[in-house]
């Protein structure tokens, strides 16, 4: 769907050019939600938006369905942009315009439709997003939440095959990003919606993306399925926002553990697996004595995983390890 091959883009400061992104290749997937993660000034948001052109890359091509967007006439640049809806950080509504101009004027500015369907689409719009009774309200009257529905229903206005959201969660509460998220994902699996989100959360990756992409410093130091690299991050950039998600200090851990006596090991598992009796069996069968360092239990978007730090001792560690290892438990040796 989304294809970057050897994009950079570059701005002018000062009398000399700055790099805001470093050549990029990377390749997004029809249906999938792929997540852009990073801290501030990483290069997320450059990325996002040379994707619809809003910004214009300094070098390389920027394929969407295999069109070079920088090719586009204003013409064919309009119709592209009708085709990719975006929802940002705060909102951009019309403070002046109810919740349903709001959402119409992506179409109204069309000119494609007559009002009788502009109407309809938008009260179908409105009930998908849970604000049917909400249509004659102004912005101002709205929670956050109920404002970054109302961005979500004017992205979809047009009936887009690319959605891009730029921090969409990143200014409202837990609870409401919690809904604001599902909603993202059963709108990518009712409409086969390709989402591309932006974040500097690893929470809000793990609940609804497929894969993900972490950047630093204008560059992607990592990229993958979003179980391998939450669980298994390799580039100090991803193990900090891991660890930041996790409210862990890795240095803190490491000092622990250097006074707990046997055998330290990480255990990873995924799916049903998780809530297997493992630890138990283990114990009674190889003699191994355990304790639990650290750990977690909880889901990758819709794939339960639990992640076990442990110290072995006792009995026959050996054979521990192989059974583990049998069970398809993702096993690293930390000590």
């Amino acid at each position: 769907m989304i294809e970057f091959d050897d994009v950079h883009k570059a701005y002018r400061v000062g009398g000399r050019d700055v790099a805001a992104l470093q050549p990029t290749r990377l390749t997004i997937a029809a249906g999938r939600i792929f997540g852009l993660i990073g801290h501030s000034g990483a290069g997320k948001s450059t990325l996002l938006r040379l994707i619809n052109r809003l910004e214009e890359p300094s070098g390389g091509r920027v394929l969407v369905e295999g069109v070079d967007v920088a090719t586009l006439d204003d013409e064919d640049l309009r119709r592209l942009r009708q085709r990719i809806g975006m929802i940002f950080q705060h909102f951009n509504l019309l403070a002046s315009k109810t919740v349903a101009d709001n959402v119409a004027l992506p179409l109204k500015l069309a000119g494609e439709l007559p009002r009788r369907e502009i109407d309809a689409r938008v009260a179908r719009l409105l009930a998908r997003v849970g604000l049917a009774e909400h249509a004659s309200k102004y912005p101002a009257q709205l929670s956050g939440g109920q404002k970054q529905r109302v961005g979500i229903a004017r992205a979809l206005a047009t009936e887009p095959s690319i959605l891009l959201c730029d921090e969409a969660t990143s200014a409202l509460d837990p609870q409401t990003t919690a809904s604001v998220l599902q909603l993202l994902a059963e709108l990518n699996r009712e409409l086969n919606l390709t989402i591309v989100l932006i974040t500097h959360e690893m929470e809000v990756i793990r609940r609804v993306c497929d894969r993900v992409a972490v950047l630093d410093a204008g560059a992607i130091v990592e990229e993958g399925p979003v179980a391998e690299v939450f669980l298994h991050p390799r580039h100090p950039t991803t193990r900090r926002l891991v660890n930041e998600a996790e409210h862990l200090d890795e240095r803190e851990q490491v000092d622990d553990f250097a006074h707990v006596p046997g055998r330290i090991l990480r255990l990873t598992v995924q799916g049903e697996a998780t809530y297997a009796p493992l630890l138990g069996r283990l114990a009674r069968e190889t003699g191994v004595d355990y304790s639990i360092l650290a750990g977690r239990i909880d889901r990758i978007r819709d794939q339960p995983y639990g992640q076990l730090t442990l110290a072995l001792s006792g009995g026959d560690l050996d054979q521990a390890l192989s059974r583990l290892q049998a069970a398809e438990v993702q096993v690293e040796v930390l000590r």
